[in-house]
C-alpha cells in the first residue's frame, strides 16, 4: 500500500464509483448478456482456423485496420464521406469520446440506458445528467429533454437505438430534433442494429454532428472485441489522437474480416433469434404476473406484477437460468428483469422456471 492513503491519490469521482459488475455464468443458462448464443458451423470454423495461420502475431498489428475498415463500411453501408474510428468494443469508444471533451463538459443521456455512458463520464469526472423516459412507454420525453439540452447545453448526448435495458427504438423525428437542438455532438449507439430495421447511419450526411456507433458483439462475435463509430472527418480525426495505438489485434482483425465475408451464417442466425424473440414475447404477454415490454434488440425486458423481481430472479437462478437483474437500480426500472434471448431450448427452460418462479 501507498504511505498516502487512497482518499488523497484518487480523485474523489472514481472513490465514489462502484465497479461493472459480471455475473459468474458456470453452469448457467446464460441470458443475461446479450450474446448470440449459437456458434460457427464446422465448415467456416475449418476455414476461419486455415486463415489464421498467416497471422503475424510476432508483429505489432495494423493500426488503422484498413483491411477491416473497408469491410466494415462494406458491410455497414457506411458512406464515403464518413471517417472511421476503431474501438476495443464500444465501451473504447465511449471512453475516447468522453476523453476528448473539456474538463467541465456536460454529458446527456435518457435514462434508463446502457450504464458506461454514466460510468465513464463520471469517473472522468464530467458532469453527467440522465434524462429520465417516460414511465409507461420508455420513450422520450422530448419537453424534458429540450429543457436539458437548453439548461446543459451539453458538448455530447447519447442515445441508444434500439435502448439498452428497454429494448425499444426512439421515435426517429424525436432523434432528429434532437440532432438540431444539440450545440454539441449525438452519438447514436446503434450496438443491437442487426435486430432492428432502423438505422441512422443513412443520415450521416444531413447532420454533422452525428456520430453513430456499431459493434460486431451482438451480430455474434462478442469474444473479439469491436465496435466502430463512424462520423464527420474532422471530429473523428481528433478522436484518434487520443485512442491508443494498436488497439485492434491483428488475431481480431482477420477474424472480423473473415467473418464479415462470410456472414450468411451470421445473418441467419440473426433472422432466428428475432423469430424466437417474437414467440419468447407472444408466451411472457399470455404470462399472468409479468408485464413485457416489445423489443427491436436481442433481448426483452419484463417486469414482474405480484412477486418482487429480486424473489423471482432467486428463483430462476436456483434453477440453472441466469437473467438481469435490473430492479436494484431502482426508478423506471423497479421490479424489472431482462432476459437474452437464446437457443429454442434455452428460452422454453427460461420460460418453464419463470412459471415457478412466480407462484
Amino acid at each position: 500500500m501507498p504511505t498516502q492513503p487512497l482518499e488523497t491519490l484518487f480523485r474523489s469521482e472514481v472513490l465514489s464509483m462502484s465497479a461493472y459488475h459480471v455475473a459468474d455464468a458456470s453452469n448457467f443458462i446464460k441470458l443475461d448478456a446479450m450474446e448470440n448464443p449459437y456458434s460457427w458451423p464446422e465448415d467456416i470454423q475449418a476455414r476461419w482456423l486455415e486463415s489464421l495461420k498467416t497471422c503475424p502475431i510476432n508483429r505489432y498489428p495494423d493500426p488503422e485496420a484498413k483491411t477491416l475498415a473497408i469491410a466494415l463500411r462494406r458491410a455497414n453501408s457506411i458512406p464515403e464521406q464518413s471517417a472511421l474510428l476503431l474501438g476495443n468494443g464500444s465501451d473504447e469508444i465511449i471512453q475516447i469520446l468522453l476523453m476528448v471533451l473539456s474538463a467541465d463538459a456536460a454529458v446527456l443521456a435518457p435514462e434508463p440506458g446502457f450504464v458506461m455512458y454514466k460510468q465513464v463520464a463520471q469517473s472522468l469526472g464530467l458532469r453527467y445528467r440522465g434524462v429520465p423516459l417516460l414511465a409507461d412507454s420508455f420513450e422520450l420525453d422530448m419537453p424534458a429533454m429540450r429543457a436539458a439540452i437548453a439548461e446543459s447545453r451539453p458538448a455530447l448526448i447519447f442515445i441508444a437505438y434500439p435502448n439498452n435495458p428497454t429494448g425499444n427504438l426512439f421515435d426517429a423525428d424525436a432523434i432528429k430534433e434532437i440532432l438540431s437542438l444539440a450545440p454539441g455532438l449525438v452519438v447514436v449507439d446503434e450496438a443491437y442494429a442487426p435486430f432492428a430495421d432502423a438505422s441512422f447511419i443513412g443520415e450521416l450526411g444531413h447532420y454533422p454532428n452525428l456520430l453513430v456507433m456499431r459493434t460486431v458483439s451482438k451480430l455474434g462475435l462478442a469474444g473479439l472485441r469491436l465496435g466502430f463509430l463512424a462520423g464527420d472527418a474532422a471530429i473523428v480525426e481528433q478522436l484518434h489522437k487520443v485512442r491508443l495505438p494498436y488497439n485492434i489485434n491483428s488475431l481480431t482483425q482477420i477474424t472480423v474480416g473473415f467473418a464479415l465475408d462470410h456472414g450468411e451464417f451470421l445473418l441467419e442466425q440473426t433472422q432466428t433469434l428475432r423469430a424466437e424473440r417474437a414467440l419468447v414475447l407472444q408466451a411472457l404477454d399470455e404470462t399472468p404476473g409479468v408485464h413485457a415490454y416489445p423489443s427491436a434488440a436481442n433481448f426483452i425486458l419484463f417486469r414482474t406484477l405480484n412477486k418482487a423481481a429480486d424473489d423471482v430472479f432467486a428463483s430462476l437462478k436456483s434453477q440453472g437460468v441466469l437473467i438481469k437483474n435490473l430492479s436494484p437500480q431502482g426508478g423506471l426500472l423497479h421490479n424489472c428483469l431482462r432476459v437474452t434471448i437464446g437457443k429454442p431450448e434455452e428460452n422454453q427452460a427460461f420460460l418453464n422456471a419463470l412459471a415457478v418462479a412466480l407462484k
